[in-house]
């Protein structure tokens, strides 16, 4: 039988994403970097308790991204940010300074769509402030017509 590791979140960023460049040895790549950016998701439910007030619970999520996306997460993602998240759940584990083995779990993110950003202008909605429009430029191939 086969497993599923598949996270779905929503969610906002707790703080601007750590963006770490790891040295690639791979002569056949155009870049000699990889990167990685990490940071905190914040998800928020809601439910009622025993006496009917609305209770919030949030739970913290450490999320990941790698090469490309790292890229993008770098220059579009900022604190407040609410995001969509797809990926998997990863854990690993080290020893600290003290010899004591840790352990993290990780979301891996394979892609991210950016919901709303309370930290961008009312006048946001117009191209020349959209972070994704810095991203894409002329040379960026249209869509064209879809099948659907």
């Amino acid at each position: 039988m086969v497993g599923v590791n598949k996270v779905i979140l929503i969610g906002n960023l707790g703080k601007n994403p750590d963006v770490v460049a790891f040295p690639q040895d791979r002569h056949d790549e155009t870049s000699n970097v990889v990167k990685k950016a990490s940071f905190p998701l914040a998800t928020t439910e809601y439910r009622k308790n025993r006496s009917g007030e609305r209770v919030e619970q949030t739970e913290w999520h450490n999320v990941v991204c790698w090469r490309t996306l790292a890229e993008i997460a770098e220059k579009i993602l900022r604190k407040g940010t609410q995001i969509y998240v797809e990926g998997k759940l990863q854990t690993r584990s080290w020893e600290d300074k003290e010899g004591n083995k840790r352990y993290i779990t990780e979301v891996v993110a394979d892609n991210f769509t950016v919901l709303a950003n309370k930290n961008r202008p009312d006048e946001a909605n117009d191209r020349e402030h959209d972070p994704l429009c810095a991203i894409l430029n002329n040379d960026t191939e249209p869509l064209g017509d879809l099948p659907f």
